[in-house]
């Protein structure tokens, strides 16, 4: 009797963590519902210069939404984890696959940031040229 008790105590104790989870999923899926509605905003608002600020506003945001995804999962899983060594596991993939997802983000903000850059500074260039004519 006792060690049924013990499983129907994880069960619920899983059950709770898994609805905690999908109640914090669900609460930043509604902000971020909410900042997508600022950003087009804004997007109508800005210029092609501003625009390409814009644009890297929501790779960056793009990317956090992504690693907090990533994180809800992590969550998820180790809540229904059946023991310590199956969390350890489930951990050391989540750090290996979120290392190599980093290496990547960062390219992916270092490719966008040089083309607003370049972008950006054109007008700046066309009218040297122009002046130089």
């Amino acid at each position: 009797p006792g060690r049924h008790l013990d499983m129907m105590e994880d069960a619920a104790i899983r059950a709770l963590a898994e609805k905690n989870i999908a109640q914090t999923r669900e609460i930043y899926e509604r902000s971020k519902t909410a900042l997508d509605t600022v950003l087009e905003s804004w997007e109508r608002s800005f210029d092609a210069v501003g625009q390409g600020a814009v644009a890297l506003n929501r790779k960056v945001i793009d990317i956090a939404q992504r690693n907090i995804n990533s994180g809800f999962d992590l969550a998820k899983n180790l809540a229904a984890a059946k023991n310590l060594a199956e969390a350890m596991e489930l951990q050391a993939a989540y750090w290996k696959k979120q290392f190599g997802a980093l290496q990547s983000q960062a390219e992916e903000v270092r490719t966008l940031s040089s083309k607003v850059t370049a972008d950006a500074a054109e007008p700046i260039k066309a009218q040297m040229t122009r002046g130089l004519d």
